[in-house]
């Protein structure tokens, strides 16, 4: 069992509402850092988005079932990302976590890595007494037939960005409007749903970042948005 004191370190950086943009941006900012030696260390960023529409590397804007027009009435950007899957849905409320890990220095295979993060979203359901589990149907976690979290991830030469996104306080009826991760006749749900009762956005975050120190076996350690685009803007 490795103790707190002698786990890995990794930067934690835990940002307000971010638009999706200026997110993605950032992770290939760090990406490309994390590669060349520039940030020496991986990173785990916490944070939610404004509400948007993703889509992923296998499309996803024939599993939008509203119009445009719609969309622009109801304030929804639809963005194209890098990320693997289909269609998904980001929004105020929604835990999302972007690691940026070098698999191959932590001897990481993508499919440990996906088990890794869906064990993150469990354990943080656990810790409100919600029995969520795996399913074959699709990576992510769910309760019963309902999803509640979901896992999308880009590789560039070993280094894994983007990561999952877990549904905590966020509105639902979004999801109404697309087939999520392009699955048809399936229900989303969240924390807040699943408990019935309010809950704390501060909490959730301080479970996950919790979890994702457990399940990883490192120390998170805060780092500014500043010092962050110090370390990466530093010349290689």
């Amino acid at each position: 069992m490795t103790t707190q004191s002698h786990r890995p370190s990794w930067h934690f950086l835990e940002l307000p509402l971010t638009p999706y943009e200026e997110a993605q941006a950032l992770q290939v900012d760090c990406v490309a850092a994390r590669r060349d030696g520039r940030l020496a260390q991986d990173l785990f960023i916490l944070l939610e988005h404004p509400p948007v529409f993703t889509l992923g590397r296998n499309g996803g804007r024939e599993n939008l079932t509203v119009s445009d027009a719609f969309l622009e009435q109801a304030g929804v950007a639809v963005i194209a990302s890098e990320r693997g899957g289909n269609i998904t849905y980001h929004g105020p409320g929604q835990m999302v976590g972007y690691p940026v890990i070098d698999l191959q220095a932590a001897r990481l295979r993508v499919a440990d890595y996906v088990w890794a993060l869906e064990e993150v979203m469990l354990r943080v359901a656990a810790a409100f007494d919600i029995a969520a589990e795996r399913n074959a149907r699709n990576n992510g976690i769910w309760v019963g037939s309902r999803k509640l979290g979901s896992i999308g991830l880009c590789l560039r030469r070993g280094v894994s960005f983007h990561g999952f996104a877990l549904n905590a306080i966020n509105g639902l009826e979004p999801f109404e409007w697309i087939n999520p991760c392009g699955l048809t006749d399936v229900a989303m749900t969240s924390l807040q749903r699943e408990r019935g009762q309010a809950m704390s956005m501060d909490t959730l975050r301080r479970a996950t970042r919790a979890a994702m120190a457990d399940v990883f076996q490192i120390e998170l350690r805060p780092i500014t948005g500043d010092r962050l685009r110090t370390l990466i803007e530093t010349a290689a």
